[in-house]
Formats: C-alpha cells, structure tokens, sequence
C-alpha cells in the first residue's frame, strides 16, 4: 500500500511554555526525514494562521537555526486562544485541502486536541485522507491519557525555585505570604511548590488546590493555626479554588461581579489579575491580628521563564514531536501522543485516540492529597520529583545560640 504524500502543517496553540520549541522543531526535522513529507508548513497563530492561509515554510528554515529556536521559550509560531467550532474546522480543512496538506500537527491542550478531532472528522467526511496528531503540552498538566504534560516540568521547576525565594524572604522578616498559582481545574502546578520545602519549618506551610473545596473560614483557622507554630506562614494557592457549588472564590468574596474581568469565552479571569491574592489577603487581615499580610499572583511568569527548564522536560518535549511524525507515517494513524511512564524512571510513548483526549481534562488523584485538604502528600512528590529534576541547594544557618547576660 502507498504511502500517504503531501504536505504538513504544524502550529501551536493555547499557553506558551518553556519547552514547547522543542516539540515543534523536533517534529520539523522529523518530518524532513521522510519523502512522503513534501513541504513543512509553519500555520501563524495557531489554527487562526491556517484559516487566514499565514504560513511560512519551515521546508527552508536551517538546522541552526531551528536548533537555536528549540532551545528558546515561548511559541516560535505565536500562538492563539481561539476555540474551533465546527464551522471553524470545515474552512481550516478547506485550505487544508487547496493547499494538499496531508499531515497535521497541533501542538497544545485539551482544546488542541479537540480541534485535531474535529478537522479529522471533516476529512473523513469528504473522503480525504488526512493524517491528525495532537502534540500534547500544557503547563496544568491537566490531559487525559498521559502520565504527564511536556511543559509541567519546567513551569513546576519555576514554581519550586519561586516558592523557595518567597520562603527565605518571609521567613526574613515574619508575615504571611500568599502566592496564587495558575491551575483552573487542576493543582499540578501549585502543588509543585511542596518542593521549596528542605527542612521541617520551611514553607509552603499550607497548599491550597481546586480538587478540594475552599473554605474561608477554615482558611483563616490554618493561617493561624500555621503563623502559632511556626512565627510565619507560606501559602500556595490555585487560582481555581472554588466553594462546594464549585463557584470560584474570587466570585464569591467579591461583592457584585461588574467589576470581575472575564476572558473571551465568559470564564472568570483569575490569575490574570491580582484581584484573588488581594481578596484572600484581606480576609486573612480582617479575621487575625496579623498585621504582615502580603500576597502575589504569579501570572505569566511561570509559563515560559528563561534558564529555569527541566532536564527531563526537555528531552521529552523534543520526543513527544519526533513521535508524532513518526506514528503519522509509519503507522498511517490519527491520535495524541501520550508519554507513558514505565520504571523509575523512565519513559515510553504510545498513541491514544483523539477522542479520548478532547475536551477532557485530569485533575489530582485523592492521594496526592492530604487529608486536611491542605497540603500534597509523599504519593504525589514521588510522581512529579522526576519531572521538576534537581533544584537549587539551600541552607540556614547552623550556630548555637549565645546565651543572654543583659537581658537573661
């Protein structure tokens, strides 16, 4: 049987990260390999790029300079936040088709995926064979069928280093600090922080995640119950955390939404705004006598930092775009690929139905969580150690204390 020729179209979608470069370029130079591959398209924007015929062929791009690019955070295509309906896949697959493309790529989440599904039920329909992989990144960690996200790893990795800054400084001069953490659905991310923690006192004290339900006035109790032991209190939160309707806090600590920003598609802006941080530091001022209450939201800053990229993220990023040219055109199938954790630790990859990925998203298992639904357990720092790889070392001081001869 003759092998499918024609045109490929890669385009990324959804949140940069620090990796997703690799997963591009390494389905770029993948793709050079194989003759049934005539051209490499680059789509700008995402699947917008198609729609408006912006692309930009990767065929004449040099290895040095993709290599360079790989290395480099943030999406080398740019990127989108449109969410394909089906009228939207009917015209993408129309200039698809003027332009024979027989390959697509869509590296992103769960929406990525869906869009894959979509487009490759349109090809179907026409009778046009048309091979979908869905590359699979997101820094949530939040897809279904694979152990984990390329991408996690290194905004896990920020999240860990940032998390063992705050805690230095506050334990410098004693407060309570609260830092909120991208996560919708999922705590992955924010439950990383747990890895800031090298002796019994260090913070995060207290883990907040949207998997569990939020209350305020347990909130405060931990706060206390925290700042009593320890003389200060670290706290990581997701900015999902909702109430047991599963409404997001920041909805309901706020009076009246008018003033609550809200994305393109209606969803509560959460922390694309300071508004959360600022809600939950003023009820922690309002209901304890700690006067030292500060907080952050950690934005944009733990998607695509620069220098802060795991080891093993890295290397499977790359493998994860290297996987999917070759199950298109060796195997002559549609799919995601999903990383399959084997040994410990190791790695291999295997390639799911589109269908079982799409529009889905995972969340934290009950045992990565502790009973008190505030903090992660060892379950969970087993899973996601070899992800984050080797942190910065940290120490205190070590000194006896001299005794008082004024004041004694």
């Amino acid at each position: 049987m003759a092998k499918l020729t024609g045109k490929a179209v890669i385009a990324q979608g959804g949140g940069p990260t620090a990796v997703i470069n690799q997963s591009l370029v390494g389905a770029i130079l993948e793709a050079r390999k194989f003759p049934e591959i005539t051209k490499i398209y680059g789509a700008r924007h995402g699947v917008r790029g198609i729609l408006e015929e912006d692309f930009i062929d990767l065929t004449q791009a040099t290895t040095h300079n993709l290599e360079r690019v790989a290395f480099t955070p943030g999406s080398g295509l740019g990127s989108t936040r449109d969410k394909p309906d089906e009228d939207y896949c009917r015209n993408m697959f129309r200039i698809m088709l003027a332009h024979e493309v027989r390959y697509f790529f869509y590296i992103g989440g769960n929406d990525s995926a869906d869009t894959c599904r979509i487009v490759d039920e349109q090809a179907k329909a026409a009778s046009y064979e048309l091979r979908c992989i869905h590359i699979p990144k997101t820094i949530d960690n939040d897809l279904v069928g694979t152990d984990h996200c390329p991408g996690y790893g290194s905004a896990a990795k920020f999240v860990a280093h940032a998390y063992t800054g705050v805690n230095l400084d506050v334990r410098a001069i004693p407060g309570v600090y609260i830092g909120v953490v991208m996560g919708r659905h999922a705590g992955f991310l924010t439950a990383a922080s747990v890895f800031a923690k090298r002796f019994p006192d260090d913070g995060p004290h207290l883990i907040y995640l949207p998997e569990r339900v939020f209350n305020p006035e347990q909130f405060v109790k931990d706060i206390q119950d925290a700042y009593d032991q320890y003389g200060y209190v670290v706290i990581a939160v997701s900015e999902g955390i909702g109430n047991e309707e599963g409404k997001p806090i920041i909805a309901t600590l706020k009076s009246g939404d008018g003033d609550i920003e809200k994305d393109s598609h209606g969803n509560i802006q959460l922390s694309g705004t300071g508004v959360l941080g600022d809600l939950l530091a003023d009820l922690v001022r309002k209901n304890t006598t700690i006067k030292r209450v500060r907080a952050d939201t950690f934005g944009y800053l733990q998607r695509s930092f620069f220098d802060c990229v795991s080891e093993t993220d890295f290397h499977e990023a790359r493998e994860v775009g290297e996987k999917a040219v070759q199950f298109s055109v060796w195997h002559d199938v549609d799919g995601s690929v999903a990383i399959v954790r084997v040994g410990d630790y190791a790695v291999q990859y295997d390639l799911i139905p589109l269908t079982d990925v799409a529009a889905k998203t995972k969340t934290m298992p009950d045992e990565f969580i502790n009973e008190q639904g505030n903090g992660v357990t060892e379950a969970f720092k087993s899973y996601a150690g070899p992800l984050i790889g080797n942190l910065n070392p940290i120490d205190h001081i070590a000194a006896p204390k001299v005794h008082k001869i004024v004041q004694g």
